[in-house]
């Protein structure tokens, strides 16, 4: 959409409202002192010595201004740039999706509103300095020709006053000098200035805005009742940056790719606006040239157009003088007659528009002033602030706001749907970081059991230390592992500490029990896996805490766990057998153990300890047999069963001899290229493992013997076995054949 400065000289009228408010007021002060005790004799003196009290009153008003001023001028800045901005993302919606959403996120730049608005305050509170003397020496300019036209006799004292009064009135208070002397009446140069100021605003961010899409060129605009000053430019191609002057340059063609058109740029933005374009009361607008495809409007000059304005605009003055005049009054009379002329004028205004139906009126400009200072400003809330912080910032604005400042912004339903979104990205972002800190110093301490599941994997993108990732990964392993075990409700596990906490609040009894078992397992786990790993110094543990700890302890954790338990429940451990049969020294070796361990059961029935019950049966039992004597105890036999265990151990307590005697040669070329385990040698037919075995190992075989399961069987029962006999005769066959 096209932007011309008419589009936001409405947001001046406020500003001019103000200063239009001031100087009535300061005319009704002014008339007020001169009018108190007009008839009584002494007057003049009494005005004299009255100035100072003129002067507070006037005082009061000036401050009252200027922190209105202050604010108001802010607030259209702002208002009027963003205008602009929402003209040139509204104007490129012949762009590509991607392009337009891209320029679109473009948020306005807080630090160009601030330095347009901080220069238009700065140049309007800098005439406040003259509003009190302008006004001091207006009243005594005022007692001065008063006394002067009584002594002559041209006119009794309410009569010269009334005249005065009137004829400061006209002048208004003129406390401004521009650099060729001219003298600047009070609301026409505050409306003045905001008005550039808010057009400038505007422009400058459209401007900006078709810069960031890739726009270079715009045109202006065909308005009606141009004046002579943009005349010439009606209609012309512009370069938004460049040089001056006119020239004809090759564009690239918006739709055709490879193809170029010729255009004719009359010079620069900036050049245009120097010569006068878009100047206040403009109409002219400049808007996207796209090459080859706009097409440029025929100019059509309107001088009477124009000059029915400027009639309007001279109709408006003498309407504004009149009531200035009435507001300036000192007496009924003088207040009727001002009023009668003001309706006159007002006459005059509907018959001109009434001849010229396309002008409009225009009622805020036939006013002086549509607030009545000191009357208070109602001062932006802070909830406004903070909207228009978020509204008009850039992204470092919003990071720079507190989670208060946010909240508030939100609270005062002044935010479309992109500031509201922009909001929450931010506390999205805040949440993100805090969680991240959060996790990482945690993982530093070795305990996150206090996150949800939700809140770890939230955690995981965000974490690019290796270190800090496997912790968060270790941890939601052990959380699975927990969910397997018996007593541990998997929907509690999965809960950050905080989400624990709010159940607790309204959980029955029941609910609250396995809240509290949940609460003691994370402690445990606490205290007894610092940083995910088993504690290195387990002797103040006690016995019930290592047997829980084995349920989240790794192979190495089991084995210290093991190692610990052990050291608590050392037994001196008998000697080994040595009697050179294997067979021999493996029992008497299990004999002597059970011996050491009673009255624990025998290592045979281990295994069958893991149920309850069986362990409540054997610990009574223990317990009545303890006393009894050895003697009455009667010996227990080697069943088969036992016997092929048993062999197991045999085997491998073999190969270990056998290898390191050996130096490791135990299988031959062939078999060891094949793959064979050499631990198959030592149990299984005679003469598959005579094939496979190395030279040194049949050597070994012949000082050792090797015997098979049916002997090892056949020797620790004592029942002789068919088997067995046939196992000898092949050894021998093999023995004798070497």
């Amino acid at each position: 959409m096209p932007i011309h400065p008419g589009m936001v000289e409405p947001l001046a009228e406020r500003t001019r409202d103000l200063y239009a408010s001031a100087e009535e007021r300061l005319l009704g002060i002014i008339a007020r002192q001169l009018a108190a005790g007009l008839d009584a004799p002494g007057w003049a003196e009494r005005k004299l010595a009255a100035v100072q009290a003129l002067r507070r009153s006037s005082q009061a008003v000036v401050d009252e201004l200027g922190r209105a001023v202050t604010l108001d001028v802010f607030d259209v800045v702002a208002e009027s740039y963003n205008t602009g901005h929402r003209a040139g993302v509204a104007e490129l919606g012949a762009l590509d999706d991607d392009a337009r959403r891209l320029v679109d996120e473009v948020t306005p730049q807080a630090q160009a509103v601030d330095r347009i608005a901080q220069e238009t305050v700065d140049r309007l509170t800098a005439t406040h300095r003259s509003i009190l003397r302008a006004v001091v020496d207006g009243f005594r300019d005022i007692v001065s020709t008063v006394v002067g036209d009584v002594a002559l006799g041209t006119a009794t004292r309410r009569q010269a006053t009334q005249n005065a009064m009137q004829r400061f009135a006209d002048r208004g208070i003129r406390a401004f000098v521009d650099r060729s002397g001219r003298r600047w009446q009070l609301t026409s140069y505050a409306e003045m200035a905001v008005r550039t100021a808010t057009a400038r605003a505007a422009t400058e961010a459209h401007t900006r805005t078709l810069t960031d899409a890739g726009i270079e060129l715009v045109i202006v605009s065909n308005a009606p009742r141009e004046c002579p000053l943009c005349r010439p430019w009606e209609g012309r191609v512009l370069a938004i940056d460049g040089p001056t002057g006119e020239r004809t340059i090759e564009a690239e063609h918006a739709i055709e790719d490879g193809r170029t058109v010729r255009v004719r740029v009359a010079g620069s933005l900036d050049e245009a606006r120097r010569a006068g374009l878009q100047h206040p009361n403009c109409r002219h607008s400049v808007s996207a040239y796209t090459p080859g495809l706009t097409v440029a409007e025929q100019a059509e000059s309107d001088p009477a157009g124009y000059e029915a304005g400027q009639r309007q605009r001279a109709i408006e003055r003498n309407i504004r003088k009149w009531k200035r005049r009435e507001a300036a009054a000192v007496s009924p009379e003088a207040q009727r007659a001002a009023r009668a002329k003001t309706r006159q004028w007002q006459g005059a205004m509907r018959d001109h528009l009434a001849a010229h139906p396309d002008l409009r009126r225009l009622r805020a400009r036939e006013q002086p002033g549509a607030s009545n200072l000191p009357k208070p400003r109602r001062e932006a809330t802070p909830e406004q602030v903070d909207a228009t912080r978020i509204w008009s910032g850039d992204d470092a604005s919003v990071r720079e706001m507190s989670d208060d400042q946010l909240a508030a912004a939100m609270r005062s339903n002044l935010l479309d749907d992109r500031a509201r979104g922009r909001i929450e990205a931010e506390a999205d972002r805040r949440d993100r970081e805090q969680l991240l800190d959060r996790v990482q110093g945690d993982v530093r301490r070795g305990d996150l059991t206090a996150y949800g599941d939700d809140e770890l994997a939230r955690a995981v993108p965000l974490l690019d230390n290796e270190t800090d990732l496997l912790a968060v990964m270790a941890e939601m392993d052990r959380r699975d592992l927990a969910a397997r075990l018996p007593g541990v409700r998997p929907e509690l596990a999965r809960l950050s500490d905080t989400d624990l906490a709010a159940r607790a609040r309204n959980a029955d009894p029941g609910a609250l029990a396995d809240l509290a078992a949940e609460a003691n397992r994370r402690d445990m786990l606490a205290r007894h896996f610092p940083r995910g790993r088993l504690s290195d110094d387990l002797s103040d543990v006690s016995d019930d805490d290592l047997a829980w700890c084995m349920q989240y302890a790794d192979e190495g954790e089991l084995a210290r766990i093991a190692a610990e338990m052990d050291r608590r429940d050392a037994v001196p451990m008998p000697a080994a057998s040595d009697t050179g049969d294997p067979v021999v020294d493996l029992l008497a070796d299990r004999d002597a153990l059970a011996e050491a361990m009673k009255p624990a059961p025998d290592a045979e029935e281990w295994g069958r300890l893991a149920d309850d019950d069986a362990w409540s049966d054997v610990s009574d039992a223990v317990s009545r047999t303890s006393d009894a004597s050895d003697e009455e105890q009667e010996e227990r036999r080697i069943t088969r069963r036992e016997a092929r265990a048993l062999y197991d151990e045999y085997v491998y307590d073999q190969y270990l001899k056998a290898e390191d005697e050996c130096r490791g040669y135990l299988l031959n070329k062939r078999a060891e290229a094949d793959g064979v385990d050499p631990t198959t040698l030592f149990s299984g037919p005679a003469r598959i493992a005579y094939a496979r075995a190395s030279d040194e190992l049949k050597e070994w075989w012949a000082r050792h013997g090797r015997m098979t399961q049916a002997e090892f069987i056949e020797k620790a029962t004592g029942v002789r076995s068919a088997a067995a006999e046939r196992a000898r005769q092949n050894e021998a066959e093999h023995q004798q054949r070497r």
